[in-house]
């Protein structure tokens, strides 16, 4: 097979399929991982794909679906692992916290130390990774379970979350952008996570630099409810000194 042959298959897999592992690729193929990474670094280049850590994701459906876990699980890792780190350096003992339910979020309780926490998410993957630590009282909102996103939503999410109230909020989004706001592919997840915006005094924006200029389905709030903005260093130097200009405080990794 020519290689031009090859990289219009692998577009029409991706695509098709939303995304898809490096190894994966080399199977259906018959080529090596890394002859597979060099055609997925040239495809990336040209705008047909974007690489993740260990495969490729679609570019056609950025910001239109919410994504299964796996795939965003796959996307930009380093990224949101550095932007999750960063998030729990603002986390102190007896904090009450909420979490979404984003890949980030779940970076981040994977590296919340074991300390006196309450920690309220909607997030199943969440639950299940803090459920392992003695002094972190989790609570869940409950409500109805999105398989593909592991997460809790619905009326009785946000009426479970309504009676609380948190120090900080840690939420992600699909989009942000100077005019809409921030927002999210899903409506269900956007009314959640406005909800959780409103319990909090303050409110942490956890997002990689692709998240930037994006306009989602469903809006969370505008960007005046943020207080702070954690973002890696790839961020466009226009879009923090946007959010600056709205006295929001950003931390550009």
């Amino acid at each position: 097979m020519l290689v031009a042959e090859r990289h219009k298959k692998i577009i029409t897999i991706v695509d098709e399929k939303g995304s898809i592992r490096v190894s994966e690729l080399s199977q259906i193929f018959n080529v090596t991982e890394e002859t597979i990474r060099r055609d997925l670094e040239k495809l990336e280049t040209e705008g047909k794909l974007q690489r993740s850590h260990g495969g490729a994701v679609s570019v056609k459906q950025e910001g239109q679906v919410e994504l299964p876990y796996f795939e965003r699980e796959i996307r930009n890792v380093k990224e949101k692992m550095a932007v999750a780190e960063e998030a729990i350096h603002h986390v102190a003992i007896n904090d009450r916290i909420i979490l979404d339910a984003s890949t980030t979020a779940w970076y981040m309780a994977k590296r919340l130390p074991d300390i006196p926490l309450t920690v309220i998410t909607n997030s199943m993957k969440v639950i299940m990774e803090l459920s392992t630590r003695e002094k972190v009282t989790v609570i869940s909102s409950g409500g109805t379970l999105m398989s593909r996103s592991l997460s809790f939503v619905g009326p009785l999410a946000m009426e479970t979350i309504e009676p609380y109230h948190v120090n900080k909020a840690f939420i992600s989004c699909q989009g942000i952008h100077n005019e809409r706001g921030i927002s999210d592919s899903n409506e269900m997840q956007s009314f959640v996570k406005k909800k959780m915006i409103e319990i909090a005094d303050e409110v942490y924006l956890l997002a990689d630099y692709t998240k930037f200029g994006v306009q989602a389905l469903s809006r969370i709030a505008p960007l005046e409810t943020i207080h702070y903005m954690i973002t890696d260093s790839k961020t466009d130097q226009a879009y923090i000194r946007s959010l600056q200009e709205l006295n929001i405080e950003v931390i550009c990794l």
